[in-house]
């Protein structure tokens, strides 16, 4: 039950209408930005965590179909998946979603919040398409975005020498077959 209500609690982190809500936080001073994002990454990461009490879980992203999923030996957990960047672990670059060659437009939206975000703050590491950075910098784009977002969680899944980093929409939680 305690897992159950602390989804609730990171649900309703984020409310009124998303657009409006993104259009303004993009807006918002940058330092208060980068506070806000990484206290809500934490806390929905926490979430997720809580849902499968301990359990190991696997994921897999279907990004034709716009969705990620968790599963566990008891659960399933799907959302619509959007892609902030690819982090290359060879050579410590991110390429960025709002402008990635593997990425259809309609995953790149949040990624795009954060490209806008940096635009308007003159964060060249926002609006640069490839930049050179840490795996923990490519964490805090990612919290940036779902930050401005307001996604529901975060995720980041290796894929060969590369880190997909992701935001997650609405989860849907079910039992495993």
């Amino acid at each position: 039950m305690a897992s159950f209500f602390k989804l609730g609690l990171a649900l309703a982190v984020s409310t009124g209408s998303m657009a409006d809500t993104a259009q303004q936080r993009v807006t918002e001073p940058a330092e208060l930005v980068f506070g806000r994002a990484d206290s809500e990454i934490a806390l929905k990461t926490q979430v997720l965590r809580d849902i499968f009490g301990g359990e190991n879980f696997d994921w897999n992203a279907d990004l034709e179909k716009g969705e990620i999923r968790f599963t566990s030996a008891t659960k399933v957990v799907s959302a619509p998946v959007q892609v902030i960047g690819t982090y290359n672990t060879l050579d410590g670059t991110f390429l960025w979603g709002w402008d990635h060659p593997s990425i259809s437009e309609p995953l790149g939206a949040d990624a795009r919040l954060a490209h806008q975000f940096g635009a308007l703050q003159k964060l060249p590491l926002f609006t640069t398409r490839k930049v050179k950075c840490t795996e923990e910098q490519a964490w805090n784009f990612t919290a940036v975005a779902l930050y401005l977002s307001g996604a529901q969680g975060a995720y980041r899944g290796p894929a060969g020498t590369t880190m997909v980093f992701m935001t997650f929409g609405e989860m849907k939680i079910s039992r495993s077959k």
